[in-house]
């Protein structure tokens, strides 16, 4: 199934880019590379992640890759990446994913 990438997700996953950067450029890479990956897994086993807790919307699922949650919705035709946060955050409150 396709994968597309919202722009808010797009924005985080370079959000995470920068940060890590400050720091190892090398490991920013390999960590932008491991999250955008996993997501191809998620385009070949949709239903591999969990129900996002609290959401209760089966088709609002996420996966682990390393510290980062990739919150994903599940669509007919495709794969909607919306979200990439950091484990130890929140889910952010009100209108969105």
């Amino acid at each position: 199934m396709k994968v597309h990438w919202t722009d808010l997700a797009v924005k985080h996953l370079a959000d995470i880019h920068e940060y890590i950067a400050r720091t190892s450029p090398t490991y920013a890479l390999r960590m932008v590379d491991r999250l955008t990956r996993r997501s191809q897994q998620i385009g070949s086993f949709p239903d591999s992640g969990r129900v996002v807790p609290g959401k209760n919307d089966p088709n609002l699922r996420e996966v682990f890759e390393g510290p980062y949650r990739i919150v994903y919705r599940i669509k007919t035709d495709q794969i909607d990446v919306v979200a990439v946060i950091h484990g130890s955050r929140k889910w952010p409150t009100g209108k969105g994913a």
